[in-house]
């Protein structure tokens, strides 16, 4: 869940325009998509783009966290502690 500089985690569904509550610490399983291939290495600084999708750049991306354990290309999901 991206809201201007705020990027945080829902612990379920929120619909649009729908008041709810996200979680901005903690370590947290976010799933990726597998056939676009991205992997991530301890330590290194997690992303997400407009569809809310894991990334390895910052370039137009928000920083969500670091990963906590590797993750490979084909992985469904990188763990990650979130980052304030």
């Amino acid at each position: 869940m991206v809201q201007g500089d705020l990027v945080g985690i829902t612990r379920r569904a929120i619909k649009a325009d729908t008041l709810g509550s996200i979680a901005v610490e903690g370590v947290f399983d976010v799933p990726k998509d597998p056939v676009a291939a991205v992997a991530f290495t301890a330590g290194q600084k997690v992303y997400v783009d407009g569809s809310n999708e894991p990334q390895t750049t910052a370039t137009g991306n928000k920083l969500l966290g670091k990963a906590v354990l590797a993750a490979a290309a084909g992985d469904e999901s990188v763990r990650v502690r979130l980052s304030q």
